[in-house]
């Protein structure tokens, strides 16, 4: 019969990305898998329906994606309406922050729908890093920040020496130096900008520095946490990272913040009063702006805002879907990746033993499954699972 493979338009209108692009269909069919593409699901990343039946997939609509296949990929968690539809056994894949949604996914769990929520991937584990979805994203979002930013600075980014005389470059600060901000880094670096990098954790230097920029010390204690992310702050390590950052911020004339926490709100790097006594012209890119707040006082998600200062703040939640084409191509392999890993023939099968999946399965057979999302809900550990591969 072949796995069945579904693939959704992305409801958001911010949303621009697909999960699946046609390179990735073509190997997933000539491999024998069937996908069923939602009609339209790639338009807006520039992959139209003719490029996916070309490669062998089948153009459906919305109910039939949902409610013939064995599997669901897709990028941002859907509607209700959606989740309704989704049939029993199923498994769904996406980048659903599913520790900040738990309700939903309590309800996939009582629905017995299997869950792969991309952002709960241990990212420490070398053969995880080919669906390191985060990674790919972070990477496209750390570059357009830079583009942006240059964008709306009024002034060149690189020294210019002219005839009329010389006009010094751009000093660009870099918040947060895991995928995104190295980008950004490196980007900013490529249009000419003098750039530093902060980072609460000390391995970030070697990796700033490689890049030509100047890594500053944070007199916060290692910042470091689980999984290759950064730790949440105490409150008064976060009153000191505040206080130190004021005086960097004061000197740049672009800042571009990458902080975040998955599961919790990101922390405020940029106070009101940094932002207050900010150069006219500053420019702040936040790219952990969200429903929860972000790391630039004032920033709102997918919006622009102009003070009285003249000081500009791009709540720029989102950026990897305003380069639609390459990151939904780096987003398919990733997904690829993961249904390599789960697809054995003709059979989904979860091995919950398996130091990758304990993690990044957050339901299976009618249970949240993930640790994180049990501790998140006050839920009991569960007995170790057995160590026979489970199919689902």
């Amino acid at each position: 019969m072949g796995i069945k493979i579904g693939v959704l338009k992305e409801q958001s209108p911010h949303e621009h990305r697909v999960s699946i692009d046609p390179e990735v269909v073509k190997r997933l069919t000539k491999s024998g898998k069937k996908v069923f593409i939602e009609n339209s699901a790639g338009s807006d990343a520039n992959f139209f329906d003719v490029d996916y039946t070309a490669v062998g997939a089948e153009i459906v609509d919305r109910k039939t994606a949902l409610t013939t296949t064995d599997i669901v990929v897709m990028i941002d968690m859907p509607d209700d309406e959606t989740l309704a539809a989704l049939k029993d056994g199923q498994v769904v894949i996406g980048l659903f922050n599913s520790l900040t949604i738990p309700a939903k996914i309590e309800m996939l769990a009582k629905k017995n729908v299997s869950v792969i929520s991309m952002e709960l991937l241990p990212r420490t584990i070398s053969r995880a890093q080919t669906m390191d979805v985060l990674s790919s994203q972070s990477s496209v979002a750390g570059y357009k920040a830079a583009l942006i930013a240059s964008d709306l600075y009024p002034k060149y980014f690189p020294m210019m020496i002219t005839a009329a005389g010389t006009v010094k470059p751009a000093k660009v600060l870099v918040l947060g130096t895991g995928v995104a901000g190295l980008q950004a880094i490196g980007t900013a670096k490529r249009l000419g900008a003098i750039v530093s990098g902060y980072d609460v954790r000390p391995a970030s230097r070697g990796e700033v520095e490689s890049l030509g920029a100047t890594f500053l010390t944070s007199s916060v204690a290692n910042g470091a946490g689980n999984g290759g992310y950064a730790r949440q702050l105490t409150a008064e390590e976060q009153a000191a990272q505040q206080k130190e950052l004021a005086d960097f911020i004061a000197q740049n004339d672009i800042v571009i913040t990458t902080a975040q926490v998955p599961g919790h709100k990101p922390p405020l790097l940029v106070t009101d009063d940094s932002v207050t006594n900010a150069k006219p012209g500053t420019i702040f890119v936040d790219l952990a702006a969200s429903e929860l707040g972000g790391n630039v006082a004032g920033s709102q998600p997918f919006k622009t805002i102009t003070t009285e200062q003249h000081v500009t703040i791009v709540g720029a939640g989102n950026l990897a879907s305003q380069v639609s084409n390459s990151a939904s191509q780096l987003f398919a392999k990733n997904i690829l990746a993961v249904l390599n890993y789960i697809i054995d023939e003709d059979t989904v099968q979860f091995d919950l033993t398996d130091d990758v999946l304990k993690d990044l399965v957050a339901t299976h057979k009618g249970d949240i499954v993930n640790p994180r999302l049990r501790k998140a809900l006050d839920l009991p550990d569960l007995p170790d699972p057995h160590t026979e591969t489970e199919e689902s």
